[in-house]
């Protein structure tokens, strides 16, 4: 029987473990916090549930396949997240990519040919995605070959192109509409990836209605009914290795012998840090890992409300809310000096009482406010000393919550429970480099994977996979859930 060693219980860890644990082999997942999930888990503070990172995700058919065949799939209850968007003259639920596309051209009539320009380019790349990729009917498979090789010409054409100097050619650098295409995704992400990201975002995005620590615990507790063994508060000090061969792990001193590791964690501290021959790498590698970015952090406010959801649900309009006020023109790529930063962005709102009120004492609400924050902000938040952290920390708490204001009226009045998560919070309890929110850079430009879209489970030590969201450029829940049952396979 194959001893498997996992490094971290986030979604792509616990779907390996379970997918591993059911093929009978022996499988131990180590866990540095004291419960699972990851960025993909939730917490509670005085009675209110908060999610620890992620609210959402994509590729629904390909998640709900996996979590079928683990037989979890009918203890979660999955639900689709529906996105309001206040910006501007905007004002809306948006349940389809076409809700999206009115509501735009309802708000802004004057730049009809702008808008024209620019979902003519995202309508041609989501037609030629369907093709490629989702093909109907003779007609279509007969089409296939031709409508996959205008897709890829179409992809690399636009892939070295980011978002912002998309929507500037669209819309210009200085207006309303720039302001507010700049901001959708990732900062500077690629160009080719708006069609797909639509299509994702306002019609296959789904969200768990008791909490995303409820998924991660029913695939904890599936994982240990099928025999595995699930390590918490045991982060992994090293790799071990011989002969160029990963051969298990060692963890608070111990040393745990296995057949296969699966990295289910940050790529940068697996070969920077756990690895312990870093001769094993090849010429180049250990630099190129080093300078690679990586996705940007975020920081959230965390409020417990006095405030009922039905009253919450008024002002905000959906669970899930973008929200831009007149003075949001931040540029997250020179916002790391900037003292007055968190006063520029756009938030996103969220409350996970709007799909469930028991996740608050009864009357009350729990709001999410998040930001896209700059790489190291202010000297990495502080410099190392505890009391200036502190102070940012509070300075852009309040900033958030007298922006949200402008949304819900008399907020700060209501508030009976704040804190503040910044990167460096979420690398603490995550372990992702700077806090990184989605893996690797989404900026094509800076690349770590030549193919965007592929996953790479394999490395340059035999026995050795990765089994998170870091096996493919652009991360999130189906990269992790991919790179899992890739691993899955490959050990046979």
């Amino acid at each position: 029987m194959k001893n498997i060693a996992i490094i971290g219980s986030g979604i792509g860890g616990l779907t390996a473990g379970n997918l591993l644990a059911k093929k009978g082999y022996r499988v131990t997942i180590f866990e540095a916090h004291v419960s699972p999930g990851g960025y993909t888990a939730g917490f509670r503070r005085r009675g209110f549930y908060f999610e620890s990172g992620t609210l959402s995700f994509e590729s629904s058919s390909q998640i709900f396949r996996v979590m079928k065949e683990i037989g979890v799939y009918d203890k979660v209850e999955f639900v689709r997240q529906t996105t309001g968007i206040i910006a501007g003259a905007m004002k809306g639920v948006c349940s389809n990519y076409g809700d999206f596309k009115r509501l735009v051209y309802d708000a802004y009539p004057a730049e009809r040919r702008e808008l024209d320009l620019y979902f003519s380019r995202a309508d041609k790349m989501i037609r030629l995605m369907m093709g490629a990729m989702m093909p109907r009917g003779l007609a279509g498979w007969a089409a296939f070959p031709a409508n996959l090789a205008r897709f890829m010409a179409l992809f690399r054409k636009s892939s070295k192109t980011t978002v912002t100097d998309f929507a500037a050619d669209c819309f210009g650098r200085d207006s309303a509409l720039f302001y507010f295409f700049k901001d959708l995704g990732y900062p500077d992400m690629s160009a080719a990836v708006i069609g797909p990201a639509f299509i994702s975002f306002f019609e296959d995005y789904w969200t768990v209605r008791t909490g995303m620590q409820s998924w991660a615990d029913a695939l904890a507790d599936n994982f240990r009914s099928l025999g595995g063994t699930l390590m918490l508060g045991a982060p992994v000090g090293k790799i071990l290795t011989r002969d160029r061969k990963a051969i298990g792990v060692e963890s608070k001193g111990a040393i745990h012998q296995a057949d296969w590791v699966i990295s289910a964690a940050d790529y940068k501290k697996t070969f920077l840090e756990w690895l312990d021959d870093k001769s094993i790498l090849p010429v180049g590698m250990a630099e190129k890992i080093s300078r690679t970015a990586v996705s940007e952090g975020i920081v959230t406010a965390y409020l417990g409300l006095d405030m009922p959801p039905g009253e919450l649900a008024k002002w905000l309009i959906a669970p899930h809310v973008s929200y831009r006020d007149d003075g949001a023109n931040a540029d997250v790529r020179r916002g790391g000096d900037d003292p007055e930063y968190f006063g520029k962005v756009s938030l996103g709102l969220y409350s996970p009482t709007l799909h469930d009120p028991r996740l608050a004492p009864e009357g009350k609400s729990s709001l999410m406010i998040q930001a896209v924050a700059p790489f190291r902000w202010m000297d990495n938040w502080g410099g190392g000393d505890r009391q200036k952290y502190g102070e940012l920390k509070e300075q852009v708490k309040q900033t958030m919550i007298a922006k949200a204001s402008g949304l819900i009226p008399g907020l700060a009045g209501r508030i009976v429970f704040s804190d503040l998560a910044t990167p460096l919070t979420y690398e603490r309890y995550t372990g992702n480099t700077d806090g990184a929110t989605s893996a690797w850079s989404w900026n094509p430009n800076n690349k770590f994977y030549k193919n965007a879209v592929s996953v790479t489970v394999d490395t340059p030590v035999r026995n050795l996979l990765v089994g998170s969201c870091w096996s493919c450029q652009i991360g999130g829940v189906p990269g992790a859930v991919s790179a899992a049952r890739k691993c899955a396979k490959k050990i046979g």
